[in-house]
């Protein structure tokens, strides 16, 4: 369902916004009277923001690497040049990249995973605080996951663990500053295949077996024992981030079923 101007004169930064759940709120975001930045490092978030444009929307694309504090603060100053305010960040860039048994993780794996899906909403949190103070008041939703509590996924749930605590950490700094902060844990959701995948070597017959297991323990732990759609996620977030939901902040709510992670 949209909400006609729910989103009337807001400025929002959608990170993740080329595909799946980002994309999906930018353009519900878009529909519902936001002017939208849709940040991304792969090229089709060109193609999506042009697609919100020629329908009429206000939206601007900026490509960034947010695992690196310059990319956001490119954001930032993008942002701010364009439309002198923020009021919106959905922290969404995340995911796991591989899926396996925490002894079968190399070094360098576990680093890329804490880097894929912590510090780029570490980098913007921060980044956003200042501009949010200045404009007297915001809203930051970060993109969690109830495989915080799961299989074969440990520096992932480890990184979404770390964003939870960011979450109320943050909601309780900056709340006589007007800003909110929650936290949306994702569960299992249905997704056409990513155009880019978060892996670039195809899985192994054995990873394949381990990543299996993740979706038979995902739907087993889940009291509707099913996946759910983007379009759950979405109207989650939203509603997180609108003027409806101002008494809500500090805290992880699970969409997840009943799994709460």
């Amino acid at each position: 369902m949209i909400f006609q101007d729910r989103f009337k004169d807001k400025v929002a930064i959608v990170t993740g916004a080329a595909q799946g759940i980002g994309k999906g709120v930018a353009e519900r975001l878009a529909k519902e009277g936001a002017k939208v930045i849709l940040v991304d490092r792969a090229d089709i978030v060109l193609q999506v923001t042009e697609e919100l444009k020629t329908q009429g929307f206000d939206a601007l694309a900026i490509q960034a690497d947010l695992e690196t504090f310059a990319g956001f603060e490119k954001v930032v100053a993008e942002t701010l040049k364009a439309y002198q305010k923020i009021d919106i960040l959905i922290n969404n860039v995340g995911g796991t990249i591989w899926a396996k048994p925490f002894q079968h993780y190399k070094e360098d794996e576990i680093i890329k995973e804490i880097n894929r899906s912590l510090f780029p909403t570490l980098w913007g949190c921060q980044s956003v605080l200042q501009p949010m103070i200045d404009n007297k008041g915001g809203v930051i939703i970060n993109v969690s996951s109830i495989a915080t509590r799961s299989i074969n996924r440990v520096p992932y749930a480890a990184a979404k663990g770390g964003v939870n605590a960011i979450t109320a950490s943050l909601a309780f700094e900056q709340a006589a500053n007007n800003i909110r902060v929650v936290a949306i844990a994702t569960g299992g959701t249905e997704a056409p295949a990513r155009i880019i995948p978060r892996n670039e070597k195809p899985m192994s017959a054995e990873e394949k077996i381990w990543y299996q297991e993740i979706v038979d323990q995902t739907r087993e732990s889940t009291l509707q024992k099913k996946y759910g759609q983007i379009e759950d996620q979405v109207n989650a977030i939203l509603f997180a981030a609108s003027d409806e939901a101002n008494y809500i902040t500090g805290v992880t709510i699970p969409v997840s079923g009943g799994d709460l992670g």
